[in-house]
């Protein structure tokens, strides 16, 4: 039986993305080409300063192409007005940070509950069935009335992925989640993203760590605004237990 190819629900054609920054322009990202399904796990990787966040930004409709074409669950995002990209963004993305963006005056149910203010068919009851699950799901039911202050760097993560999770949404988007956490809070949060995988979302996850990037489906390694490499980690791992590469393999998963 052939397989089912999933849809594509983000890709991008040539795209590339400059800032003027006074008289200069900086030119971030140059002729990128990358589609992602839905369901895929995709982790992007790279130095310092080549484009990630910008990319992540592109993708979630945080911002849009200089050059090139976006296209989000189908949509042309160039046709598009700020509006119904924000309507777009509201329905099917959600984000986790590095630097958590909890809103330090709201509680934490609240803060949860910020993606759904926008959502005007959904009456008040329904919100806060939505954010005790979202909650739940991430350990936190029990802070719900603490504020941002009053939790370790790991439960404001836990708290930022349950407000990245309450709408529902096609796609997470996640801007090296453990990079503010420790070992433990590390993995913790992870293990949240990849349930959240196998539950059928779809992740993009900007990442430094290789022993996560080996998590996904796919890996993309981005350099001076450029891709330059498109790993698949199933492929490596057969490569080394059919005994090809092995050294390659195993100093990649460290």
């Amino acid at each position: 039986m052939q397989a089912v190819t999933r849809p594509v629900l983000i890709e991008l054609r040539g795209v590339g993305k400059s800032y003027a920054v006074g008289a200069i322009e900086c030119q971030v990202l140059t002729d990128v080409h990358l589609s992602v399904r839905e369901g895929e796990f995709v982790t992007i990787a790279g130095p310092s300063g080549c484009g990630k966040t910008t990319l992540l930004s592109l993708m979630g409709l945080l911002d849009v192409p200089t050059h090139g074409e976006l296209r989000f669950a189908g949509e042309a995002v160039a046709m598009l007005g700020r509006a119904q990209r924000a309507l777009l963004r509201n329905r099917y993305v959600g984000f986790v940070f590095q630097g958590f963006n909890l809103i330090d005056d709201l509680n934490v149910a609240d803060n949860v509950a910020l993606p759904l203010s926008f959502r005007r068919d959904m009456s008040a009851r329904e919100r806060r069935l939505r954010v005790m699950e979202a909650l739940a799901s991430v350990g936190m039911t029990h802070r719900m009335r603490h504020y941002p202050s009053g939790l370790s760097g790991g439960q404001k993560q836990r708290v930022a992925v349950a407000r990245a999770v309450v709408g529902d949404p096609s796609v997470i988007l996640a801007d090296e989640p453990t990079g503010n956490l420790d070992t433990q809070n590390g993995d913790i949060v992870m293990a949240l993203l990849s349930q959240l995988h196998a539950s059928g979302r779809t992740i993009c996850m900007v990442t430094h760590e290789d022993r996560f990037s080996a998590r996904a489906d796919r890996m993309v390694r981005l350099f001076d605004g450029r891709v330059v490499d498109e790993s698949t980690y199933q492929q490596r791992r057969s490569e080394a237990d059919s005994g090809l590469d092995e050294r390659r393999f195993s100093q990649s998963t460290l």
